[in-house]
């Protein structure tokens, strides 16, 4: 399987930067940045007003930090796929327009500190729902008060050639506080449905998450025909 591995690279930065990625160092989970791979995707987007109120509703003590094992299953729920990082997908930075997001034109990063999932069982259908915690930490050159975070969520059948069986991107908007400190934010998508896999193939699921630049995007609209003269 493909895992992201803890602070898998560093930021090259001069040492005038040494305060601001002392801060960041402390406050990511993981590292790493990019896209996650799939098909096109829907985009929803909800606010983010309180961290966590809506993941913690849902899953309670359900969820783990970025690095830990998933708590135990309920005893009458049903196999539910353990949740993962894609590998380059952990991060997010951002930096001013035409300029490498690094040193002090770094805007802000975002990262995945916890997840969570659980399934429920009905004709036929797996029910899922995956959370997704995470933190906007600012950077020197200064976050804009609202920041949009895209994420995409896909469920993998691993194996010699792996097969996707759901994806979707989603975005989440995050209120930044006027002062230059760092938010907080969650997303917790709720339609994710598929089939019961046959046999034990459900051993192999794996639900995917991170960051995608792309699930931010509007769709491209259909261009209609010109009606003829």
């Amino acid at each position: 399987m493909m895992r992201d591995s803890l602070c898998t690279h560093e930021f090259r930065r001069p040492r005038a930067k040494i305060l601001f990625a002392l801060l960041l160092s402390t406050a990511l989970a993981g590292c790493g940045g990019g896209s996650m791979f799939g098909s096109s995707a829907t985009s929803s987007s909800s606010g983010s007003p309180s961290f966590g109120d809506r993941f913690g509703q849902i899953f309670g003590a359900k969820s783990q930090a970025v690095g830990e094992a998933p708590p135990p299953a309920e005893p009458d729920e049903p196999t539910c796929p353990t949740v993962g990082i894609r590998f380059g997908a952990s991060t997010l930075p951002v930096g001013l327009p035409g300029k490498p997001a690094s040193g002090n034109d770094l805007r802000y990063q975002a990262t995945i500190v916890r997840t969570a999932r659980d399934c429920t069982l009905s004709g036929g259908q797996i029910h899922a729902r995956v959370g997704i915690q995470g933190r906007i930490i600012v950077g020197p050159a200064g976050a804009p008060p609202n920041v949009v975070v895209p994420m995409r969520i896909a469920l993998v059948q691993e194996g010699i050639t792996p097969k996707v069986i759901f994806t979707k991107g989603y975005s989440t908007t995050v209120a930044v506080p006027s002062d230059g400190s760092n938010a907080d934010f969650s997303l917790v998508a709720e339609d994710i449905v598929y089939p019961v896999p046959p046999g034990d193939a459900g051993d192999a699921y794996i639900f995917y998450v991170g960051f995608d630049p792309a699930a931010a995007k509007p769709a491209p609209q259909a261009r209609g025909r010109r009606p003829r003269g």
